[in-house]
């Protein structure tokens, strides 16, 4: 994007490189069955739900489950919003046998209003991860996400994955990009992602650091505050970066690390979007009480989705 080239200071630091990196294995290689095996090995996610109140694309977003339930060797379940009848009972049975999933499936009727309905029941079966379609509506070259899931990203007690353009065949997710947090959650988050990615042959996973100018500000206050400490360049930005990610530690996938400058969170979609990711990975501290609101530099989730969204809780 060329607002984004204009707007953004960026730096890049290959962490492997080009002539280091594997071909992507195919689509059954073994590389690719040996990183879903350790997956499993490893999974932290032993429920997955996915939320629905029927909308269009539910058997989109039911195929889309089915690839992180196998990714994850995790039980799945349905959580609706609505009464069960006998006709909501056959759909379900009906779209469970067409994706080819197990009939017998767990389904959790909840009435009410959709986003009470599923953050209530995502919290009474300690579901790990949630699974949902994400947009509202889609003004110029941003998607907003709905009313739902808006609240299921904010509030969800376990991490969750909203698809944007969820497909009956999935595709693979490509091209990955990790706003980095370089805390403790931060860094289990991106080991986490490391074997999703491989398990998707990922060519590209870009990990970013998201600078805004506040934060900027707000070091030379704190630099200021302190005459004896020299101000942060930006060369040592991108070493810590690249030790970040290094502490995850070896993996086939091809990583590129950069530190993204803007005015705010937000140029962290406009980069997403400029390198047509497939999915955005963003750590996130499960927190005491619901309202708590999200940090500043990616808040911006609550309203706008770039791609398919994966919050790690």
């Amino acid at each position: 994007m060329q607002k984004f080239a204009e707007d953004s200071k960026m730096k890049s630091g290959l962490l492997r490189s080009p002539a280091e990196r594997p071909c992507p294995p195919c689509r059954n290689s073994p590389e690719r069955d040996s990183a879903t095996a350790l997956m499993a090995d490893t999974s932290p996610y032993k429920t997955i739900a996915v939320a629905t109140t029927f909308s269009p694309r539910f058997k989109h977003v039911l195929a889309e489950a089915k690839r992180m339930r196998e990714r994850f060797s995790a039980d799945l379940h349905l959580i609706f919003a609505g009464k069960q009848t006998q006709e909501i009972a056959k759909k379900f049975h009906d779209a469970l046998a067409q994706i080819e999933l197990p009939t017998d499936t767990a389904i959790h009727y909840e009435e009410g209003d959709p986003a009470d309905a599923i953050l209530h029941t995502l919290a009474r079966e300690k579901i790990d991860m949630v699974v949902a379609g994400a947009l509202e509506k889609e003004v110029v070259l941003h998607p907003f996400l709905g009313n739902v899931a808006r609240r299921v990203v904010r509030e969800a007690p376990c991490s969750v994955m909203l698809f944007t353009k969820p497909l009956v065949n999935p595709r693979p997710l490509s091209r990955i990009v990790f706003i980095a947090d370089y805390g403790d959650h931060g860094l289990q988050a991106l080991i986490r992602t490391l074997p999703l990615a491989a398990a998707e042959s990922c060519e590209t996973l870009y990990v970013i650091r998201i600078i805004t100018t506040f934060d900027e500000a707000r070091a030379s206050i704190r630099a200021d505050a302190r005459r004896h400490e020299k101000p942060r360049l930006d060369d040592d930005e991108e070493e810590v970066l690249e030790k970040f990610v290094l502490s995850a530690g070896a993996t086939e996938v091809p990583i590129e690390a950069r530190c993204i400058r803007g005015n705010t969170g937000l140029i962290a979609s406009d980069f997403v979007q400029s390198v047509n990711a497939d999915l955005l990975v963003v750590p996130l501290q499960k927190k005491s009480e619901t309202n708590v609101p999200l940090p500043s530099n990616i808040a911006w989730i609550t309203d706008v989705i770039p791609c398919n969204l994966w919050v790690i809780r």
